[in-house]
Order: C-alpha cells, then sequence, then structure tokens
C-alpha cells in the first residue's frame, strides 16, 4: 500500500542552504528551466516537468512552471527564469538558514523563531502574514506555508527574489500557495 502521508526524516533529504533572495541550494533565482536541470543532474535523477502557457497575442508556449514531484520540488519562472521555489514538506530537501531548519517542521514552532528572529529587527520589517494566518520573513525572502501530513500541519516554505516582496500574493500564481 502506498503511503500519501510519509514523511523523509531529515537525514534521507539533501540539505540545502538559503540564501536570501539569491538562491535555495543550488538553485539561484533567474536561472533558465535548462540550468536548473544541469544543476540539479547530479542530485536527481527526475527529469523536470514543465507546464507551458502562450500569452496572448504570441505565438510560442513559454515554460511558467517546473516540477520534481518525487524529489519534491515546485519551481515557478517568470519571463521563463526562477522565480519561486516550493519544497514539499513530506520528501523536498531540508533547507537551512541560520542553522533553522525550514521544510517539514511544526508550523508553530517555526513561527516562534520568526518572531524571536524578530525582535532583533526593526520594528515592522520582519514580518509578513499571508492569507490564513502564513507566515513569512521580509529578510529572509521566505513563507512558511504549510502542506497536510495526515493528520497534521507541516512547513512548505516558499522562497521568492527580493522582487516579489512588492506585491508577494499575487507574484507567484495561486496554485504556488497551499490550500489547507
Amino acid at each position: 500500500m502506498f503511503n500519501w502521508w510519509q514523511v523523509l526524516a531529515d537525514d534521507e533529504r539533501q540539505q540545502w542552504t538559503l540564501d536570501p533572495f539569491v538562491s535555495v541550494g543550488p538553485l539561484a533565482f533567474g536561472m533558465t528551466p535548462n540550468e536548473i536541470s544541469e544543476a540539479l543532474s547530479g542530485v536527481t535523477s527526475e527529469d523536470q516537468r514543465h507546464r507551458f502557457r502562450c500569452p496572448a497575442n504570441e505565438t510560442v508556449d513559454i515554460i511558467v512552471e517546473g516540477v520534481y514531484q518525487k524529489f519534491g520540488l515546485e519551481l515557478y519562472y517568470q519571463q521563463e527564469r526562477l522565480a519561486g521555489v516550493v519544497v514539499d514538506a513530506l520528501r523536498g530537501p531540508q533547507v537551512f538558514v541560520e542553522g533553522e531548519a525550514l521544510v517539514g517542521r511544526s508550523p508553530s514552532a517555526l513561527e516562534q523563531w520568526m518572531l524571536d528572529r524578530a525582535e532583533n529587527r526593526e520594528p515592522y520589517s520582519e514580518l509578513t502574514y499571508m492569507s490564513a494566518g502564513v507566515p513569512g520573513s521580509d529578510s529572509l525572502g521566505a513563507i512558511l506555508d504549510v502542506q497536510r501530513a495526515g493528520d497534521h500541519l507541516l512547513t512548505r516554505p516558499v522562497f521568492v527574489p527580493r522582487e516579489a516582496l512588492d506585491d508577494l500574493s499575487h507574484f507567484l500564481p495561486r496554485n504556488a500557495w497551499s490550500r489547507c
């Protein structure tokens, strides 16, 4: 029987580091889909599956989304350049920032870490809340979205470049955000 809710232990996941607004592990914002495939070729044998869209008055489809389903990554492109990285809570790579693991964690524990971190920063400059109370960090370019794991919710972070902060909820398509 297939176990839908199996969560990989941290030691079974790739270990990545977040460089805020620059990169998530080997993936740098602004990379093309081909550059991403090349960067991940030594990490996973899975091929990136693409979703295409044809802009109005154009004749050529462009890549807007890339998925590594088994590896646990969703990638969002704008003008065929990486503009968003979503890491699956159950099986995606573990992403660390400032020594803190962000993937597959209890949302309340990470929100508390973000609140504690915000106390050492300029007031009202650190935390952002999306719909349904999902917290984000303006200095990390990280939103701690959630994903169901059986009867529990775990963090499914969304990483974005700095320009996304101007209109965060509309920067990526609706399907980038969880519906929990």
